[in-house]
């Protein structure tokens, strides 16, 4: 007769992805795409005529939505490729510690305390911390989030 231990069941997520595929062609300026593991937002595609083997390709030219790095992919515009999956959200600062923590907290009262002022741009964390002033003022930020990665993207005092 086996033990119960023996049959101890790997609880896991749903397997929702964080990127969905789509095809090279479909992908718009303006857009998001994966290139080289990294979301990106499309700043300009140049589709090439099609060749001997009969398939146009897309130029992309893209910046990394966190570091604002400049990316560029070539992809036949057939062929599939990924899309990141963006959500942007707003929340209010509660608090920033001396480490550059932010404790947040959304409309619906949930908080949040695992996100740092952002190191890029730079000169965006101390800006947040003058426009909150030690919690005299409002400051809502805009908190973007994809691929497993949430990142202050913008603010704005209320």
């Amino acid at each position: 007769m086996p033990s119960d231990n023996e049959y101890a069941i790997e609880t896991g997520d749903a397997g929702a992805s964080d990127t969905i595929p789509m095809e090279a062609g479909q992908i718009k300026k303006g857009g998001f795409m994966m290139i080289k593991g990294k979301p990106c937002k499309v700043l300009s595609i140049s589709v090439s005529k099609t060749g001997k083997h009969g398939h146009a390709k897309c130029n992309f030219v893209a910046t990394d939505i966190f570091t604002g790095k400049k990316l560029e992919d070539m992809i036949p515009s057939t062929h599939g490729t990924t899309v990141p999956i963006v959500n942007r959200t707003e929340w209010e600062i509660i608090d920033i510690d001396e480490d550059g923590v932010v404790t947040l907290m959304d409309e619906a009262g949930n908080q949040k305390a695992d996100l740092n002022l952002p190191a890029i741009p730079e000169g965006m964390d101390d800006e947040i911390r003058d426009a909150w002033a030690d919690g005299e003022n409002t400051v809502n930020v805009t908190v973007q989030a994809a691929v497993g990665i949430e990142q202050i993207v913008a603010f704005k005092k209320v």
